[in-house]
């Protein structure tokens, strides 16, 4: 096992972010240049930090980095050349297009100017009426079938798969009615900056990799004193969590 952390080829054939509150068990760690390399997968005891992992080419071994997990960085600029220039820069540190996301009223411009726009994910509302919409009609098919069992309106052999299904076509409905819905719904996520965008400023979403957010951070203070750092998202794979806008903005 010794050798295996530094004989795998580091062509990624997938990357994906978890939120781990797990560790590999000590027994199956090797560690090299402050990573931890396993073999099989198998994860054991609880511990925090551990939030970032790889998936490599040779036998899919796992990279588990120590560190903490991707964040959503909101920057708000006040024109198009700012966002222009914001964008090129983001380039010249690392930062690649696909982690880049602007929401703006002017799509035209992004257009123009080639600049990464959002998508309906991050400014729809969809994603989270439709879970809540599946939740809702989950409780409702769970009640109609327990009526249905109790009163055995449908007599005294109704299926168990009769139970499922209405359980399973209430579910769906839900979420299907919630998706309608939320996509008529601006992003409960953008609440905080309705406002700004209305009024013409760029909205920044900006993933931040492990290790990069001290770096953005330092690079839209020095050179984008006009910007805003607006907020962050910890938390941006799940559609329930709140982004708060930063009160005091000046101190980055």
């Amino acid at each position: 096992m010794s050798n295996r952390c530094s004989s795998i080829s580091y062509s990624t054939i997938f990357r994906a972010k978890y939120d781990f509150d797990t560790k590999v068990s000590t027994s199956l760690l090797n560690q090299e240049a402050g990573n931890y390399c396993v073999t099989d997968g198998c994860f054991g005891q609880s511990e925090a930090g551990v939030r970032t992992i790889e998936v490599f080419s040779a036998n899919t071994t796992i990279i588990v980095y120590r560190g903490k997990i991707m964040k959503c960085l909101y920057y708000l600029a006040p024109t198009l050349a700012s966002t222009r220039t914001i964008s090129d820069d983001l380039h010249a540190i690392g930062v690649k297009d696909w982690f880049i996301h602007v929401i703006s009223n002017d799509e035209a411009g992004l257009k123009k100017e080639r600049i990464h726009s959002s998508n309906y994910i991050e400014t729809l509302d969809f994603l989270r009426t439709g879970l809540l919409g599946a939740y809702i009609g989950f409780c409702v098919g769970m009640f109609a079938a327990f009526l249905i069992m109790a009163t055995r309106v449908f007599g005294p052999n109704v299926s168990v798969v009769a139970y499922f299904s209405v359980i399973l076509i209430a579910t769906f409905f839900g979420g299907w009615l919630g998706v309608l819905l939320g996509t008529g719904m601006e992003n409960k996520k953008l609440s905080q900056f309705h406002e700004a965008i209305q009024n013409g400023q760029y909205l920044f979403l900006i993933y931040a990799r492990k290790g990069k957010g001290k770096t953005i951070k330092a690079m839209m203070r020095d050179r984008h004193p006009e910007s805003e750092y607006a907020a962050t998202d910890e938390h941006f794979m799940t559609p329930f969590s709140d982004v708060v806008r930063r009160k005091h903005v000046a101190s980055q």
